[in-house]
């Protein structure tokens, strides 16, 4: 696995060779200060060319970074993309494209997300990209959440919290772990748990994308409870999680409500409560709810 200034160091040594390719720039993770890399973490790197059709017609440069496990070719646009993982365990993400968009993004006042989270020119062939806005990192900071947005949440998650339960009673794993460890936890928990970071870093920090952070940013015992709501395949085990899962969700949203100024549906939740414990309750012969 090559470590970062051996995979530049060996693209750039290829790149400066080659008269079409003009500009060369790193994004995401490995350009951005802030984040969080290993030895796992993609190299993503931006090639600026001036043929694009010649230089996409042949993908046998590839080759020169190693030996190959597999490749994905992707085409949106005048963009190309390869997205290639290498035996050694080399993981890069190429996008390839006219040196027209550096000249277009050199003229914006304003820069697209993906390069406010961070980019690095590696290559500069013809002296254009000197005009390109410096990134600030703050494309993907967690946002404060509106009222009506946080009102939605709070009630889409307990109102969803019933379909778990119920097909707990009727013994539909898998549906009930879709609507868990999916919808609930990705939609609504997620969410809640991004907005109780905001809270407490100042809305200053970034999560990533579901949840791949939290465990760098939340306190140890947040961590627990977290960790608590996942269940195995038991039916049993899935109501404690669908239970811990509420516990956390509810402690984690009122303290960004009363952060925020939002009022929290307590009797909207309380109502929800009583509703799953009496599905979890209710015999497995029972003809009637009441």
């Amino acid at each position: 696995m090559k470590q970062e200034q051996e995979m530049i160091g060996q693209l750039l040594d290829w790149a400066s060779k080659n008269d079409n390719i003009r500009t060369v720039l790193m994004t995401s993770s490995r350009a951005n200060p802030h984040a969080f890399t290993d030895l796992f973490t993609d190299h993503d790197f931006e090639i600026f060319v001036n043929d694009l059709n010649a230089f996409t017609e042949d993908d046998g440069w590839l080759e020169q970074f190693g030996l190959l496990i597999k490749k994905v070719v992707l085409q949106d646009g005048d963009w190309r993309t390869r997205l290639v993982l290498y035996e050694d365990g080399t993981k890069i993400d190429f996008q390839i494209s006219t040196n027209d968009f550096i000249k277009k993004l050199a003229a914006m006042t304003e820069l697209p997300k993906e390069y406010d989270n961070g980019y690095k020119v590696l290559l500069d062939k013809d002296g254009i990209t000197n005009g390109i806005p410096a990134p600030a990192y703050k494309a993907y900071i967690t946002k404060k959440p509106s009222a009506d947005t946080f009102a939605d949440i709070i009630n889409s998650f307990w109102g969803d919290t019933a379909y778990v339960a119920n097909s707990l009673w009727r013994d539909e794993l898998y549906f009930a772990k879709y609507m868990l460890d999916n919808v609930i936890r990705f939609h609504y928990l997620q969410p809640v748990i991004e907005w109780h970071l905001g809270v407490k870093h100042d809305w200053t920090v970034n999560p990533n994308k579901f949840g791949r952070w939290f465990k760098r940013y939340l306190d140890s015992e947040t961590w627990a409870e977290l960790e608590g709501t996942y269940a195995g395949a038991r039916i049993e085990e899935n109501w404690q999680a669908l239970f811990r899962t509420a516990d956390l969700f509810s402690t984690l949203a009122q303290e960004v409500g009363k952060s925020l100024g939002y009022e929290y549906p307590m009797e909207y939740e309380q109502k929800m409560r009583m509703y799953l414990m009496k599905v979890k309750d209710l015999p497995k012969d029972a003809k009637s709810f009441t």
